[in-house]
Parts: C-alpha cells; structure tokens; sequence
C-alpha cells in the first residue's frame, strides 16, 4: 500500500468528484503508479474528514473510468494510465473475465475490449444506464434469467441427441423451418384456451430478436412506435437506433390509458403499440379483460399493430385472453424460454398474423443472419418433450421462495412484489433519489436498475423507484446477501449526501 495522501482541489463541486478527479490526475502523472493498492475507503476518510460514502463514491467513479479495479477481500489497484501508445498490433481480447495487463512494444499496458465492456461506454450514441460487462464479483440484481435449477442434465441430453442424429444440419445453414420447430412454438405460446395458428410461426433468436424483427417487418424508417410511460426501454431504443422513433403513452396499473392512446394515435400516427398486458415490466402490472378490450378498439380504430409481448408473462397463471385471441389480425404475441426455463439457448416464438409471417421471418434473417439449427431445434425438444414445463414449474417455486427472501429484507418497504414475479418494483424512502441510489449500490458490487432505464424516453415524471430482479444471482444465498445489502442501504437513509466544503 503506497503512503499516498491526496491534496483535494479547491471548488464547490461535490467532493466525491473532486476526489475522483485528483485520483485519476495522480495516476496520469504518475504518483499513483499501475499495481498500487488505494488506502481503505475507511481509512482515507478518516485522513480527509469526510464521510465513507464520499471515498466510496470516489472509487467507485474512477472505478467507472476504467483506472483501478476492485477486487473482493483484497481493495482497490491502480491499472494504470495509457497515455502515448505507439501503433502497433491489437493485442488478442482477453476473454476469461480477469483483468490482466499486457505490455506493448511502447512499454505501456494494453487491454482488451472486455475491460471496456466493465466500464460505461465513452461511445455516448450507444451508452446506456448499464455496464455491458459487470465485474465477476457484483451481484446481478440488473437482470432477471431464469435460475439455474439443474436444466444442463436435460440439455446435454437433448443436445447430444441433436448432434447424433442430425450432423448435416448443425454442419450448413438453416434454410427451412421444420414442423417440430413450428409445433413447439404453437405449444409454447398457447394460454388461457387460446391456441395460435401453426401457420403463423416464426421461430426466433429470443424475444428480442423477434421484436426488432417485427418492427422491421411492419415499419419503415421515420414511423413512430408507441410505448408505455415506463417500460422495457430496450425496444424502444432499439426502434430509435433503427430510425423508429418511440412515443410514450400514459399508463396506469392495468397498462395504457386508452384515452391517451386515442390522442396518441390521432397526433403522432404511430404504426405500433408494445405492450406487456400479463406481466408488466418494470410494476409487475395485469392487464385486466376490458382493458384488453379497449387497447384492441382503439388499435382498430387507428389500424395500429400490436406487439404482445408475454416473455414475463408465461410465469404467471391467468384466464384472461391474450390480445392476439382478441385481435389475431394484428397482433404479434412473442413467448421465449428465457425467463421460465432458460436463457443461454436464446429459443424464442412470434405468433404472427399470416399476412406478416414470411416478412417477420424473412426481417429476422436479415437482422440475425439467421436461426442457428442447433439452438431451435434445442428449444423446439424442451418444449415437445416436456422438459420446459416442468423447469417452468421449478423457476416458479425458485421465485416464490426467493420472495420470501424479498419479504424478509424489504417487507416493511412500498413496493410492487409477488411471488410469481422475477422481479420487485421497489419505492425508495426520503431522502433518496432512483439514481443516487443505484449508484450506491454499485459502490458497494450491487447491480440493479433506476427508474431511468425503463423509460422509453425523456419524462417530467418521477417515481422514485428501483427494479430488482431477484433470480439470476446463483444462489438463495447470493440472493440474500444482495437484499441485505440493500436493505443496509435503506436504512443509512443519509448516506445518499454527499459532503460539501
């Protein structure tokens, strides 16, 4: 540990900025040399007179930067700065997760793009409000897959099948779509006595994949696409970044306000509607059936399409009817197994009308370059063999006993939570603000999401509020440290002030 003492920069900025700032000037100079383990966030606070808070907030901005890394049980190293770097041959991307440093023919350290990938992108057109690839050692509380509750046995199988009985297939391109795919896919998406028309099929890479795909099929560049005031914003950005521009439309518990929607469609004229009637993503709200109803006359009215977006929504059981049983004309209803059996295959399903299907598929190739064979013939195996409704009834016990655990650390706060849900919509006490304390979550290794991330775009309205889905760190265990952790949090309800001179 190096004997360094900071001297902080006059100004009436926030100190924790200041502090971060003269960190990173000592280690371009070269005070703070690569390797050099930073003091105890306790220690130096106690040598500066301000609060832990304000050292952790610090390091966990030149954390953001790029300049140290963290590492559990151990504290905090300077990596070093990169200044001058001659030309010279990229170095082979590091992919094991371990930051390493690897030397140039300069003689300064060279990184890999995973390092990058852990920090907030420089690039600001496709920056977002999470780190693309998070430190080993955080808690995923920003994501909701499906748990692991033993599906490697069953895909081994499945997939050792697969490579036995079709070795041409998993060898060239996928250029059909086979029955069984398609009879998958009817199944899986099948709810509430409703059944899709096998014809109208489309298997995808993902849920997100075929929406991208929908929009791209149903859509030109220019069209606007509405959305719910909250919602899952990654669609939305997508529609930007593909010339799509989104449009936000007023909600309540049950969904859009179909009054807005009215006004939304007679002034902006937009081509789409997303929605997410059976789980909403981030308040865990249920479409009830008039709703559904109204959402389906003025989407008549307007000759806007729908998307049905029931990814959350095959957790939870329900006989209401979907939209596409409603409006099977114009609606897309898109299903995948990655929040109720599992993600890494990337199996997904559009039940599309059929005077759309060929464009959906034909869209989804263009943007994908195709369906892998081997993963849609893995998802259409789960599916048909039964495997996926019976991992789907196993995540739903997972998810009901981890909210026992939510109940135990956070039951005495306001929020939207339920045991069939991955996730929990969580009202923040006085004096905290959804950004402030993301931020302080993520000094201390704990991921989740503000409010922000799940508005499609700039809004006057606050909710206060933080998403945390609960079901992909691996453990119970995890899970439960991670809530204390937050609940730690909450109760230090001053710890979201920064120190000021």
């Amino acid at each position: 540990m190096t004997n360094w003492h900071p001297h902080l920069p006059e100004g009436k900025g926030p100190l924790y900025i200041r502090l971060a700032d003269r960190i990173a000037e000592d280690i371009a100079t070269g005070a703070l040399g690569a390797g050099t383990k930073l003091p105890p966030q306790r220690d130096l606070a106690y040598d500066l007179g301000v609060t832990v808070g304000t050292v952790g907030r610090a390091y966990a901005l030149i954390r953001q930067r790029g300049l140290v890394s963290g590492e559990v049980g151990r504290g905090t190293f300077v990596l070093g700065s990169n200044p001058g770097t001659g030309l010279e041959e990229d170095v082979k991307p590091d992919l094991d997760r371990t930051p390493r440093t690897v030397t140039g023919q300069a003689g300064t350290p060279a990184v890999s793009w995973l390092q990058g990938a852990m920090t907030p992108p420089r690039d600001t057109e496709f920056a977002g409000t999470r780190i693309s690839i998070p430190a080993p050692e955080s808690i995923r509380f920003d994501s909701t897959s499906a748990p692991e509750i033993g599906q490697a046995e069953a895909i081994g199988r499945l997939t050792a099948d697969i490579t036995r009985e079709a070795p041409h297939e998993i060898a060239s391109y996928t250029r059909a779509v086979p029955d069984s795919w398609r009879k998958a896919g009817r199944l899986w998406l099948a709810r509430s006595g409703w059944e899709p028309s096998e014809g109208g099929i489309v298997p995808t890479t993902g849920a997100q994949a075929a929406i991208m795909a929908i929009i791209a099929a149903t859509t030109s560049p220019g069209d606007q696409i509405a959305f719910e005031d909250l919602t899952y914003s990654s669609i939305a950005r997508g529609a930007a970044l593909s010339g799509r521009p989104p449009v936000q439309v007023a909600r309540d518990d049950e969904g859009p306000l179909p009054e807005d929607l009215a006004r939304v469609c007679a002034q902006k004229h937009p081509r789409l509607l997303f929605v997410m009637p059976t789980m909403h993503n981030p308040t865990l709200g249920l479409m009830g059936a008039q709703r559904r109803k109204d959402i389906v006359s003025v989407a008549r009215q307007y000759n806007v399409s729908i998307i049905e977006d029931e990814v959350y929504g095959s957790l939870r059981n329900t006989d209401l009817p979907p939209l596409a049983a409603l409006a099977p004309e114009r609606t897309f209803h898109v299903n995948s197994l990655s929040k109720s059996v599992t993600a890494g295959v990337r199996g997904g399903w559009v039940a599309s009308p059929l005077s759309h299907a060929q464009r959906v598929y034909t869209a989804h190739k263009m943007l994908t370059g195709g369906i892998s064979f081997l993963l849609s013939e893995l998802s259409a195996r789960l599916v048909l063999s039964g495997a996926a409704d019976e991992f789907r009834e196993k995540i739903q016990s997972e998810i009901a006993a981890r909210h026992e655990l939510v109940r135990e650390h956070l039951g005495t706060y306001d929020m939207n939570a339920a045991p069939d849900a991955p996730f929990l919509w969580l009202k923040l006490p006085e004096p905290w603000l959804s950004g402030t304390f993301k931020a302080a979550a993520a000094s201390v290794n704990v991921l989740i999401d503000d409010e922000d991330e799940y508005k499609p775009a700039r809004s006057d309205k606050g909710y206060h509020r933080v998403r945390i889905g609960v079901t992909n760190p691996m453990t119970r265990t995890e899970t439960a440290r991670g809530l204390a952790i937050v609940q730690s949090l909450l109760e230090d309800n001053g710890a979201c002030y920064d120190s000021f001179e």
